[in-house]
């Protein structure tokens, strides 16, 4: 009995390792197919434009509410804090910043995979369970280049437009409130933000929406793609894709970031002695 109750631990630990290792190496190959049918052009307009539109257009409304929010709940968060220090006209800087590098892409990335992500999923893995992916199949199509590349193409290119749409709208509804609700200078407010916020910042925050949206498609699409059976499979491929995408967003943040700040500082070695103060 001791001997079981030491190898059931190592035995689940091994099937957990095994299971990771086994997803890992089907998401890098379904992503491999990916890459490799996009050197076959662009799909044909009447493909590509009703996806366009499924995942840009009719996900403006969220990503404006989302943006809007997260403007507004900067601004309360970082006053009072700010006013104690009497330094509440450098919140321009702080908003800005926060929302165009970190907090704008994270998010907005965040929502899309919960509205476009899982929608994908769902979507392709009802055609996989009614059959209709072996259909193209039996045609002579390919049923990635045809149901996976289009809407790869759409998230790498909407999902960066959607982000700068977020920070844009939470930028001015941070400063609507700081300014009119919380009495904030206007013009030291825009000052401190111009003096602050660079253009590497605005990069920094765009590329990680490209490789978000990237993460977001591949795995939605793989999981659409190994569905299992019945509406149960369908439910299940749209939940996980969620919570894959979620869990990539969060790791590709950290590991983006790590290159940035890393690039950043080895393009202009004096920014190292601003941000520390000139200290050593």
């Amino acid at each position: 009995m001791a001997g079981l109750s030491i190898t059931r631990p190592i035995s689940a630990l091994g099937q957990l390792t095994s299971s990771f290792v086994n997803g890992v190496g089907e998401l890098t190959l379904f992503a491999t197919g990916i890459f490799k049918r996009l050197r076959g052009g662009m799909p044909r307009r009447h493909v590509l434009i009703p996806i366009l539109h499924e995942i840009g257009v009719r996900s403006v409304p969220v990503i404006l509410v989302t943006g809007a929010f997260i403007g507004m709940v900067l601004a309360v968060q970082t006053y009072q804090q700010f006013k104690l220090m009497h330094m509440e006209t450098r919140m321009g800087a702080i908003i800005t910043m926060t929302l165009v590098a970190e907090l704008g892409p994270v998010l907005a990335a965040t929502m899309l995979a919960g509205r476009v992500g899982s929608a994908m999923a769902a979507e392709l893995g009802t055609m996989r369970v009614t059959e209709q992916i072996h259909a193209i199949t039996a045609l002579g199509a390919d049923p990635v280049r045809y149901l996976v590349v289009p809407r790869f193409l759409a998230c790498v290119i909407l999902i960066p437009m959607l982000t700068a749409i977020a920070d844009a709208i939470g930028i001015f509804s941070g400063w609507l409130f700081s300014c009119v609700v919380l009495g904030v200078n206007s013009f030291q407010y825009w000052q401190f933000a111009e003096q602050f916020v660079t253009g590497w910042d605005v990069m920094a925050g765009l590329t990680k929406s490209v490789l978000f949206g990237c993460g977001i498609a591949i795995i939605a699409c793989q999981q659409g793609f190994q569905c299992g059976a019945g509406a149960e499979g369908v439910g299940r491929a749209a939940t996980q894709s969620f919570v894959l995408s979620f869990i990539a967003i969060l790791g590709l943040d950290f590991l983006l970031n790590v290159v940035l700040n890393t690039t950043y500082y080895m393009i202009w070695p004096q920014a190292v002695s601003i941000a520390t103060g000139g200290l050593g």
